[in-house]
């Protein structure tokens, strides 16, 4: 049995370190945007819909990296805009649209890749294989997390007016609905870089646990970016080095990593706090 030592000095222990790194502050960032939005049980049903798109491209045109990244970016689309559009078209609202076509997309993407005799692919893609990565996976989550990093930060300024007063920023000129679509966009792409990393099933506590433990200890916004980024990335590396010695799956251990990491600040926050609560009741 090999040492974690010798681990460590593999090429595929060295890429899933950097990737767990990368993905997480990337991750970690976006978040910053998704707790402000309070949208996590958007991204959460956004996260599942990948699936059925990743079956599709399997199915037409065989499994790539291009393939399935342009299957779950259509997926993730497809729901998104459709639930607005049956919300604008129908008497349901676009929180009850997104869940009934997000639970039947899923339903028929694992119907697809078990037909397909896929079972391995569909557990990698539920559950998360970061160990596996290639140097071609590697690039494109480095493309990705860039690509959202570096938009954020220069969009920061109109993007805090938008989230906070939408008017406001509507009357300085800020393009608001492109805006919101850009986000929209930036998410989607957050999601699928994370799919190698924690899967489906679990991307959502990646992009929303670091920020959420940030907005516990500070009122700045603009320090829930890099603050979630450091927590992402802080939480997603501690659990590479913890998941190989305990035998544990390191894609749960990276969002149980930050569950804890949230479950400490929820009650230890000298601000906002359980014990900080009491103490102000009292």
């Amino acid at each position: 049995m090999t040492t974690f030592t010798d681990f460590l000095s593999e090429p595929i222990a060295k890429r899933a370190l950097l990737a767990c790194a990368m993905i997480g502050f990337s991750n970690g960032f976006v978040s910053a945007f998704v707790v402000l939005r309070k949208s996590a049980l958007k991204v959460g049903t956004l996260s599942h819909a990948l699936l059925p798109g990743l079956a599709l491209a399997v199915l037409c045109f065989g499994l790539t990296q291009w393939s399935a990244l342009a299957g779950a970016i259509f997926a993730a689309m497809f729901v998104g805009l459709g639930s607005i559009f049956v919300a604008r078209t129908s008497r349901l609202d676009q929180d009850t649209a997104m869940g009934i076509l997000y639970t039947t997309a899923f339903a028929g993407g694992i119907v697809l890749l078990t037909g397909m005799q896929m079972r391995q692919k569909l557990d990698e893609w539920l559950f998360g294989s970061i160990v596996g990565m290639a140097d071609s996976d590697l690039w494109i989550a480095f493309g990705i997390s860039a690509i959202a990093v570096l938009t954020l930060t220069m969009l920061q300024r109109p993007l805090l007016i938008f989230l906070f007063e939408p008017n406001v920023a509507a009357s300085l000129g800020v393009p608001v609905r492109m805006l919101n679509y850009a986000l929209f966009a930036i998410v989607i792409l957050v999601l699928i870089s994370s799919l190698q990393a924690v899967g489906c099933i679990l991307s959502v506590g990646l992009l929303v646990a670091p920020a959420a433990t940030v907005y516990l200890f500070s009122n700045n916004a603009r320090t829930l970016f890099i603050g979630g980024g450091i927590i992402g990335a802080l939480g997603s590396t501690t659990a590479f080095f913890l998941s190989y010695p305990l035998g544990w799956h390191i894609s749960s251990t990276i969002v149980l990593v930050l569950g804890t990491f949230f479950t400490l600040g929820y009650i230890f926050s000298p601000r906002y706090g359980l014990f900080a609560s009491r103490k102000r009741s009292s």
